[in-house]
């Protein structure tokens, strides 16, 4: 509008959201973190867009009233409330539409559901503050800043608005005069749109840049904590040599008490990197090379908080957990194997372990039933015998110093410490007391170091990550390979766990709420028009949006995640804000009396400026997001602006254009 107060009244509607939404996020007990942030950035363009369509409308008003004849001219207040409510309802209600598009926000659970629904309240409660702004105290701003002075408003609409108007107009009226033409190629933009989104990879989570590796090194079961030790020396050694990292910390073995209980085999080691002319995967793939030289270990490479998602995701800290189930401990290890020898040539697989087990040196003692009977023991008092005797049994406290220490009774070290020594042993029977060795046999043996079992089924697990290529891509090539190649005995079963599975059942989550979203958008603009023809017309914005969404994604990432499918459901309620604005001002001027082609032709061009900068605004809001995708913290916002982004840029250009041409076709039937 090239005026400084019509400017200072729209931009000072963002800093008096935001305010009111820092209060009513720590009245809610939420704290100002990424996703909050997050929540008011991807917001902060939509914070302005009610503020600007007031103060549009306005200042429109306002110019039309001075050119009337001095008698005839209303004054400032009179004019300023029949703009603002001129506008109210649809910004009233084009806010609710879009509060109504973030619900299925809130039906995520699980990781996805905690991560992302802070930006979602965040996002939702500026909204809300930035509609009491503009309801509120942009009208009484305009009273008093575009009142009574000359200056307030010119009576000459500035000359690049003008020009907009003129290019604008001359565009309408040719696409007017070419209006099949215009939606089949938008239909056929559409169609290519959802060719291409076919053809995007699949992932959970978009891939962090946490600004350091978690590298889990795992040795054979049963070395000792000093040979442990040295590996993780040895290993320290090699990570130190990649010049971007720029310190190491290890922890060998765990604690009993421990979160994450693992053996004496396994170091963990943190290294943080700067990052200096090359990529995070360029210097993971040098780390595995490197530490690929260590014999008989597997590495596995991932990041702090990834690492931790993975695990409770799977139960491994790798992003694919192919889970094999069956009775046999040696079978599943075999089976196991094949199948990491099979995904081994998949594109874009790494990090490829099978979970560690060897067979260890152990003592049985094997029950004699017939002699069990013979004496007269049952196999509980057995079973007590030897755990009393070997393992121990607690029969009391006392207290050294205040400290509790345990009272055990068992058989002394000489004794139970040989199988010599426990065929000594004896047990009381009903024909006396014998050696235990009347009874049961004790010999020496082998067998697992550890038996894993998921729902009462013995498991062993293969597990990966993937670099540089889509998850879901990866699972299934990986899946189609396995069927292919490797027999599954009889009896036995292969489930593929990760964050594949989280993606599947967000998707269809999302998928379920969006239908209810849908709904909701639609009762809501059938409520402001009482038209359900210009209720549909409004929500074609929504396949306008897709086309740039996809676009976007294709010439960004390549990848269709879960942020990704919240920004496609976002430009639902986004984009139907411009499609509100255009019907609400035909019905406006159909009501004053103009014809179709008038009322078309006027309607788009008042409607044009608020248009245009609306979507400007949430652009540029949006940019830094989409831009930084890569920066620590901005990995889940930036694939929703960059979608949003997209949508608000198809939709905007193609709104202005078909939107009308609905418009002419549904109106001119009911003639």
């Amino acid at each position: 509008l090239m005026d400084i107060r019509t400017t200072l009244i729209s931009v000072i509607a963002i800093p008096m959201s935001i305010i009111v939404t820092i209060f009513v996020l720590h009245a809610m007990g939420l704290t100002i973190n990424t996703m909050t942030l997050g929540g008011i950035a991807i917001a902060i363009g939509s914070l302005v867009d009610d503020a600007i369509v007031d103060v549009e409308n306005v200042y429109k008003r306002l110019r039309a009233n001075r050119a009337l004849p001095k008698e005839q001219q209303k004054n400032v207040v009179s004019v300023v409330y029949e703009a603002s409510r001129e506008v109210r309802m649809p910004i009233f209600n084009s806010s609710l539409i879009i509060m109504a598009s973030f619900l299925p926000l809130f039906f995520l659970h699980g990781i996805e559901g905690r991560l992302l629904g802070s930006l979602g309240i965040a996002f939702i409660v500026s909204l809300i503050a930035s509609t009491i702004v503009a309801l509120t105290l942009t009208p009484v701003l305009c009273s008093y800043l575009l009142g009574d002075s000359a200056s307030g408003t010119k009576d000459k609409e500035p000359a690049p608005a003008a020009w907009l108007r003129r290019v604008y107009n001359n565009a309408l009226t040719t696409g007017m005069r070419h209006k099949r033409a215009i939606l089949w190629w938008t239909g056929i933009l559409f169609v290519a749109s959802m060719c291409i989104m076919a053809t995007l990879g699949r992932s959970f989570l978009p891939p962090f840049n946490e600004g350091s590796f978690t590298i889990n090194i795992s040795a054979m079961p049963g070395i000792s904590l000093e040979e442990s030790d040295r590996i993780g020396r040895t290993a320290e050694r090699i990570i130190m040599e990649v010049p971007e990292i720029t310190t190491v910390a290890r922890k060998t073995g765990r604690a009993e008490l421990d979160e994450h209980s693992l053996g004496v085999n396994v170091s963990e080691i943190e290294a943080p990197y700067i990052l200096d002319g090359r990529t995070r995967s360029e210097v993971a793939d040098e780390l595995r090379h490197k530490l690929a030289d260590i014999p008989g270990v597997n590495i596995e490479i991932g990041q702090p908080v990834s690492h931790r998602i993975d695990a409770m995701l799977s139960g491994t800290e790798a992003q694919i957990a192919i889970k094999i189930f069956g009775p046999d401990l040696p079978t599943l290890h075999r089976t196991a194997t094949e199948i990491s020898n099979a995904i081994g040539d998949v594109n874009g697989i790494t990090d490829i372990a099978v979970e560690q087990q060897v067979e260890r040196p152990h003592l049985e003692i094997r029950p004699r039933r017939h002699a069990m009977a013979y004496y007269g023991i049952t196999p509980g008092q057995l079973a007590r015998w030897v755990s009393v005797n070997i393992g121990g049994t607690e029969v009391g406290k006392i207290y050294d110093d205040g400290i509790p220490r345990s009272i055990r009774l068992m058989s002394s070290e000489r004794w139970r410490g040989s199988i010599d020594g426990i065929s000594s042993l004896t047990i009381d029977t009903q024909r006396g007391v014998v050696p235990i060795t009347y009874v049961a046999d004790v010999v020496s043996t082998s067998g697992p170091n550890t038996i894993n079992r998921e729902n009462l089924n013995r498991r062993i697990v293969v597990s990966a990550n993937v670099e540089e290529r889509d998850l879901r891509g990866a699972v299934n090539e990986a899946r189609n390979v396995i069927e292919e190649k490797i027999k599954i005995p009889e009896g036995y079963n292969v489930v593929y766990s990760g964050q594949f599975e989280s993606e599947a059942a967000a998707t269809r989550t999302l998928v379920l709420a969006s239908i209810g979203a849908l709904i909701i958008i639609l009762i809501l603009l059938y409520m402001e028009f009482h038209d359900i023809k210009e209720s549909l017309i409004i929500l074609v914005n929504m396949p306008l949006a897709m086309i740039g969404g996809v676009l976007m994604l294709r010439l960004t990432s390549g990848e269709l995640n879960i942020p990704a499918i919240i920004g496609f459901i976002s430009l639902l309620g986004i984009t139907t804000r411009n499609g509100m604005l255009l019907i609400s001002r035909y019905n406006s001027l159909h009501n004053d009396g103009l014809a179709l082609s008038e009322r078309i032709l006027k309607g788009s061009s008042d409607r044009l400026l608020p248009i245009i900068m609306t979507a400007l605004t949430s652009a540029l809001a949006l940019a830094p997001l989409a831009l930084r995708g890569g920066d620590p913290g901005n990995e889940l916002q930036s694939p929703m602006a960059i979608v949003i982004l997209g949508g608000l840029l198809t939709s905007t250009l193609l709104n202005i254009f078909v939107i009308p041409i609905l418009y002419y076709y549904v109106q001119h039937r009911k003639k």
